[in-house]
């Protein structure tokens, strides 16, 4: 049974830093899966964040993130990392974890596993 349990959301300043993490059980980082991150924000839809394969290099991000977020993984622990820097108010929402077999997409239909999430607040 694949789970996913994320961590290390709180409550920041605009320009503060958190590290989110998620880790994974029910798979080894030896199996191609593609995991990515979601928030989302109060009254709007979930959107993807970051996404990686866990059987290569491939990372992506959205634009709005690109040069403040990084992602990244450490196989022998089965957890993926979400580094955020210089964070802003627009970046408050609940952050998801979310795994799937398939290749990775953007799209939350296209992910079979969900995490908790944890709350992401940045005031101004």
């Amino acid at each position: 049974q694949v789970q996913l349990v994320e961590s290390g959301g709180g409550l920041v300043q605009t320009g503060g830093s958190l590290r989110l993490s998620c880790v994974v059980s029910g798979f080894t980082f030896d199996d191609y899966y593609a995991i990515a991150w979601f928030r989302q924000a109060p009254g709007k839809e979930r959107e993807a964040v970051s996404s990686l394969s866990t059987g290569d290099d491939f990372i992506d991000y959205i634009d709005s993130v690109k040069g403040r977020f990084t992602a990244s993984k450490d196989h022998a622990k089965s957890t993926v990392y979400l580094q955020m820097n210089n964070l802003k108010p627009e970046d408050t929402g609940v952050y998801y974890c979310a795994a799937t077999a398939a290749l990775i997409g953007t799209l939350t239909r296209e992910y079979d596993y969900w995490g908790q999430g944890t709350q992401v607040t940045v005031s101004s």
